[in-house]
């Protein structure tokens, strides 16, 4: 604006001699660029820039109007708020593939500070100082007594200060005072009272386009207006300004030291004057920038405080260490980081109430370590990107959470901080290379410089409150203070040069810490990746995942596993690399199983792909795990003809090599999908012939290599068959062997999967409580895991039990809950098992009508794939539910329970069979057909060897004593 300014008063001048009117054009655009000596021979330059920034910059200066500013979108968010600007709209720039808008700038607003644009917006509410504003309103009682207070508040950049004193101005906006604010600066350092005379300005409302002899009048008005003597303080105040005085003041023929020491005296005169009409609230912001003479000034007012009615606030940041000594009329106030809680909070608060995506929450968390400014930026950032869209007043992601870059609202208050260190600047670019957190003996291996120097530089980094250290040499640990300082000294390195650290660090790692090697393979494969050794990374990565997969660490596996697949993209088709995206597809199968479901998409879209490279390469021992991976899927969504032939093909497969873990795993496929296809007995012949080969010191690797223990799996499944079979306690034998095995083997996806179906079990006995007690330890389990599809199992069995015990209304609530992220899951395998418990459930309830509607979608479920294995229960209960709803259905009621009877027989389901003649007896008692109703009972009755004690036996036998 100043060049424009000047380039006018240049043509005025050149008008007076030739006819020539000279005119500029200005074009600003924000960004990052590679600056420094570039170029070859002659044509080498000393200081380059390149880059984008300076090209579009070059493009809007070709826009702008002769004798104005035109700026990018990007600066214009800088400076709102500071200029007034005319939006020029959207234009296309040569080599921009997308529109930017563009602003012509007008003019300063006068505005001093971000806080006061802010203001002008609507601040966002503060958040964590509760102590602190009672503390300030405290100093203020006691200045209106007369009782002058200094407090000095200190604490980083970015922690709220500015924001603190605003709220204190707020407090203070209905009492009769005097509010006097300065601002040191950065650029003025070493201008002589720089703070002070810029609010003079403002006092004397000096405007830039006054004459001297008018800016002297303004300066006499106002020292009349304190009735000063105009010929002592006149000279001394125009002598600030540097304006010249006519020949009526005297000269002030002073030493340089005596007229400083004069003038000082003259600003603090000035300044408790002002306290003589009303109390005085003065405030220096950012005395980290002070220069020598406002110290001077300001030390004299500390001493000075307590005679008189002002409130003096220092703002600064740790590195400035005030030179006064401690007072009973000075007080320290230091502002901490924000907690976690409070972050969340001020989150909200800057979201418009609105609750953002837990994902962006915990990114906004973790990156800005509970400074405001930083968490009030990050989150305006992601507000105004294309990441969140608004969904019934919430914020949902688009699409995957993206590494966000820092904004530009703090990139430079971030790089000037480094930039002050000096050489200190590359020891902190390393060390960001290294991580938030890392050892002195890596960062010693690593670095060209010797002992001495990167000790040295690393005290300038402590001293700075960039670093923290923890302990001390040799064995010392560092950690950045915050996330973004960390990654604007990482950001600030060219692309080769990190690609060089990057190197170095993992062959360091590599040759001479093996430990780190061994238990953090993910370092090592971060370090190959970003140093563009593919090879190296796709091994790393691959280790990484299957030490995760050991831990059931399994969100993490994913994580290392798609991070392998995605560098192994770069690498041509050799078999080689269809070797290694195999293995990497082979371990993460289970990894998605655990985490997204059985059923998931994704867990079909890894496991094909595998197939599909397995017949790429031929003979392969992968060819197993991705045909059991795929059986497994086909199985819980309900593809049981699928999922067979794949269980025959894994069975042909383990019997050519003869391995029993193999043959474990094919016997469990089989008996699975037999069982949920009706065939009960061809499905125990598999299951038992699995337990009988399966010996957990031998096999309890399985669990940990393909996501889930063949042999729990068994067992489970042989409990359930044996209760259907009519064998109750064999059935729970069984069920407590797999809880046993699974804790033996500490596998917690097998455990959840032992969990859940011993509360199936106890659920199948009618006994509410023990479901409720199991199924409350697969819900803590499966939530602190994250394993989707048990944690559905567990709220629908627990909702059962609730209804069980007497909790109707709640129960079906948490049924239905269940039931619906179940079916997000994808699985089909036990809906209709599940869908009949909430009839049942509907039933206890009296709600005849719900219940029907519930089991004729059971129904449905099971005829479709041929899920038969619950099909002669619900045929019970719909014979219940329609006796229930009108008396005049008995005949199809009775068709039903004899429908029922049929289906159980068929398959030799004793414990359905047994329920639904008693259903079938009570209807016939009724029916007066008393005699049949007896001889149906007692034989089904007299079939049973086991389980008297269990609600059905028990309630047969009360029935038949009835009858008779």
């Amino acid at each position: 604006m100043e060049i424009v300014e000047e380039i006018e008063e240049l043509n005025s001048l050149l008008r007076k001699d030739i006819d020539v009117s000279l005119a500029v054009r200005l074009g600003i655009h924000t960004g990052l660029v590679v600056a420094g000596e570039m170029g070859a021979g002659d044509a080498r330059e000393k200081m380059a820039i390149v880059g984008e920034t300076p090209n579009i910059a070059a493009r809007l200066q070709g826009l702008a109007d002769p004798n104005s500013v035109t700026v990018s979108s990007d600066t214009y968010r800088l400076i709102q708020g500071y200029f007034t600007c005319h939006a020029l709209g959207p234009h296309t720039l040569k080599g921009i593939s997308q529109p930017m808008d563009i602003y012509k700038v007008l003019q300063e607003t006068g505005v001093q500070s971000h806080l006061d644009v802010a203001t002008t917006k609507g601040l966002t509410p503060l958040v964590g100082r509760e102590q602190e504003v009672p503390l300030l309103l405290e100093q203020w009682e006691q200045v209106k007594e007369g009782m002058g207070q200094v407090v000095l508040l200190r604490g980083e950049a970015g922690i709220g200060k500015s924001r603190l004193l605003q709220v204190l101005k707020e407090h203070l906006e209905g009492e009769v005072h005097t509010r006097i604010e300065n601002r040191c600066s950065l650029y003025y350092q070493n201008s002589s009272l720089y703070p002070v005379i810029n609010r003079l300005q403002r006092l004397f409302e000096f405007i830039r386009e006054d004459s001297p002899e008018e800016k002297l009048v303004k300066l006499e008005r106002v020292m009349e207006q304190y009735n000063f003597s105009l010929e002592e303080m006149v000279p001394l105040f125009a002598s600030l300004f540097s304006i010249p005085l006519p020949d009526c003041y005297p000269p002030l023929n002073l030493t340089p030291q005596k007229q400083k020491q004069s003038t000082l005296k003259a600003l603090l005169a000035w300044l408790f004057k002002e306290t003589e009409k009303k109390p005085v609230l003065y405030i220096v912001e950012d005395l980290h920038w002070v220069d020598p003479s406002t110290l001077e000034f300001l030390s004299l007012l500390v001493e000075q405080v307590p005679t008189a009615s002002i409130l003096t606030l220092f703002t600064y940041r740790p590195d400035f260490i005030p030179p006064w000594a401690m007072r009973s009329h000075i007080s320290h106030i230091t502002l901490n980081r924000l907690a976690r809680k409070q972050v969340e909070i001020m989150v909200k608060n800057v979201s418009g109430g609105k609750s953002l995506p837990p994902e962006v929450v915990q990114h906004v968390v973790t990156k800005t370590d509970g400074v405001p400014i930083f968490v009030e930026e990050l989150t305006k950032m992601v507000l105004e990107s294309e990441l969140i869209q608004e969904l019934d007043g919430c914020y949902e992601l688009t699409g995957s959470l993206p590494k966000l870059a820092i904004p530009t609202t703090l990139q430079d208050s971030l790089m000037a901080r480094l930039d002050r260190l000096g050489t200190a600047k590359d020891v902190a670019q390393l060390a960001a290379t290294l991580g938030r957190e890392f050892a002195l003996e890596l960062l010693q291996a690593v670095s060209p410089l010797d002992e001495e120097i990167l000790q040295r530089d690393l005290a300038k980094l402590v001293d700075a409150e960039l670093l923290h250290q923890r302990g001390l040499p040799p064995i010392s640990r560092y950690f950045f203070k915050h996330a973004l300082i960390q990654e604007a000294a990482y950001e600030s390195l060219l692309k080769s040069k990190r690609q060089q650290y990057h190197q170095k660090i993992a062959q360091v790692l590599e040759k001479k810490f093996p430990e780190t090697a061994e238990t953090q393979p993910e370092l090592l494969a971060h370090h190959y990746t970003e140093g563009n050794l593919v090879e190296q990374a796709i091994h790393f990565w691959q280790n990484a995942g299957q030490r995760a997969m050991e831990r059931s660490a399994n969100v993490e596996a994913i994580g290392h596993l798609s991070k392998g697949l995605d560098v192994l993209k770069s690498l041509p088709d050799t078999p080689e690399s269809i070797q290694q995206e195999l293995d990497l597809q082979i371990t993460l199968g289970p990894a998605l199983m655990a985490t997204k479901g059985y059923p998931a998409p994704e867990v079909k879209q890894s496991y094909a792909r595998a197939l599909e490279l397995c017949q790429q390469l031929g003979e392969t021992p992968q060819l197993f795990p991705a045909l059991l991976g795929l059986s497994t899927f086909y199985l819980i969504h309900g593809e049981f003809q699928t999922a067979y032939e794949l269980g025959e093909r894994l069975y042909s497969l383990a019997q050519n090599v003869e391995d029993s873990a193999l043959l474990v795993e094919a016997h469990y496929v089989l008996g699975t999908t037999l069982f949920h296809l009706g065939e009960l007995a061809q499905a125990r012949k598999h299951l038992e012939r699995g337990i009988t080969l399966y010996d957990s010191k031998q096999h309890s690797f399985l669990a940990f290599r393909y996501g889930q223990d063949p042999g729990v799996f068994c067992l489970c499944y042989m409990a359930r068959i044996l209760w259907f079979l009519g064998y109750p306690d064999s059935a729970l034998k069984r069920s407590h062997e797999a809880l046993a095995l699974s804790k033996e083997i500490s596998h917690p996806f097998s455990l959840a999967l032992a969990l859940n179906f011993a509360a199936l079990i106890y659920q199948l006995r009618q006994e509410g409580q023990a479901t409720q007690e199991r199924a409350d330890e697969a819900i803590t389990l499966c939530t602190e895991h994250g394993f989707t599809f048990y944690l559905t199992m567990g709220t629908i069995l627990r909702g059962w039990a609730l209804t069980e015990q007497g909790q109707g209304k709640e129960g079906i609530a948490e049924t239905c809950q269940g039931l619906a992220e179940y079916r997000v899951t994808g699985a089909e395998l036990f809906r209709p098992h599940f869908l009949a418990l909430l009839a049942e459930s509907y039933g206890k309830e009296r709600q005849a009508e719900e219940g029907l509607t519930v089991l004729t979608e059971a129904l449905a479920a099971a005829r479709k794939g041929g899920k038969r294995y619950y099909e002669a229960e619900l045929y019970r209960l719909k014979g219940e539910f329609l006796l229930d709803f009108s008396a005049e259905n008995q005949t199809e009621a009775e068709n039903c329970f004899r429908q029922a009877i049929d289906i159980a027989n068929q398959r030799s389901a004793r414990s359905w069979e047994l329920r639904a003649v008693m259903s079938l007896s009570r209807l016939l008692q009724k029916k007066g057909k008393k005699e049949e109703a007896i001889q149906m009972l007692d034989e089904i009755y007299g079939w049973f060897t086991e389980g008297f004690d269990t609600a059905d036996l028990k309630e047969a036998r009360t029935l038949i004593e009835e009858l008779s």
